[in-house]
């Protein structure tokens, strides 16, 4: 009878001792629960007014201020969005060089004195309006993960057009311009070769780099990696889920590739340019510059890249080894 009793109290002893178990648990999981919708509540507000927008220019430039002509054309692109390119033509092409310009500025139209020296160097160009940016619609910039598409558009009209037959296509971009020139080759094999500036790794990597660099507490900022990714994958959908720079320059193959930074770039950190170069191919080439220039050269130069010898040069070698032929 006793064991009977004993048998009886320490189950009831157990069964107390587990419901206190799964009480707490269920609280845990509450806690959890609310404290992932905290941040990605937080992530959705910090970022709506950032990329929710479309973005309109002060500074529009057009060819004729840089003494060359160019067309504008008109593409539409896999998802439906009229966007806005100007093409710089010349004769007899050695490539067509495909420009793509950062998040908020500056306008692509800032990169018409580049079309002036690939024009003077025997290259064509086209200047691509990404969504979202001056005269191509769209109200949400893709941070990479949808400009793609735009890229895709302007390679499907060089392909359909007699003049670039056998032409080979290059893709140079900077900024969130680089990040697409990275994510456009290695979602486009008929692009050619790729010229990457101050691009991003991913957005989640320079999301946490530049809260480090706002001295937040580097714990926390790598706590909000997974839930930026969570955030940027249910607005942009999963097919962008693998869609980053660090994981598309896989897919560069045997095609060249330069990717240039600036050691202590202040938009987008040196570890950035790391973590793309750990994931590129062997034969890719890359150049440093020293010092806190976002875009590789001053403003001055972005609009006459001629002034910076040293810039130019390594463009221009660049694609004269590879494509001057």
């Amino acid at each position: 009878m006793d064991n009977k009793v004993n048998i009886s109290s320490i189950t009831m002893v157990e069964k107390h001792k587990n419901k206190k178990i799964k009480k707490y648990i269920n609280i845990l999981s509450i806690l959890i629960g609310i404290m992932l919708t905290i941040f990605l509540a937080v992530q959705i507000f910090t970022m709506s007014k950032f990329i929710n927008i479309h973005v309109e220019y002060e500074d529009v430039y057009t060819a004729e201020d840089f003494e060359i002509t160019s067309e504008k054309l008109k593409l539409k692109t896999a998802d439906g969005l009229n966007i806005i390119a100007h093409e710089v033509f010349v004769s007899e092409p050695k490539a067509v060089v495909i420009l793509i310009s950062g998040i908020h500025n500056p306008s692509i139209t800032a990169f018409f004195g580049h079309s002036k020296m690939l024009q003077e160097n025997g290259y064509a160009s086209i200047l691509l309006e990404l969504r979202a940016h001056g005269e191509s619609e769209g109200n949400v910039i893709g941070l990479g993960y949808k400009e793609h598409l735009d890229a895709k558009a302007v390679v499907e009209y060089i392909k359909s057009n007699n003049k670039y037959k056998n032409v080979p296509i290059v893709i140079h971009g900077a900024s969130m311009g680089g990040a697409t020139a990275i994510n456009s080759f290695g979602q486009i094999p008929e692009i050619d070769g790729l010229i990457s500036m101050s691009a991003f790794s991913s957005w989640e990597d320079v999301f946490c780099d530049t809260m480090i660099n706002m001295r937040v507490p580097k714990a926390f900022a790598y706590m909000q990696k997974p839930f930026m990714k969570l955030h940027t994958t249910l607005k942009y959908g999963f097919e962008s889920i693998d869609i980053s720079p660090k994981i598309q320059i896989r897919n560069a193959g045997e095609r060249p590739v330069l990717i240039m930074h600036s050691s202590e770039d202040p938009e987008v950190p040196f570890s950035n340019f790391e973590r793309i170069m750990k994931n590129a191919p062997e034969h890719a080439e890359s150049w440093v510059r020293e010092g806190y220039h976002h875009f590789i050269v001053e403003r001055d130069s972005l609009l006459n890249p001629q002034n910076d010898k040293e810039y130019s040069e390594r463009v221009l070698q660049f694609l004269n080894n590879h494509f001057g032929n």
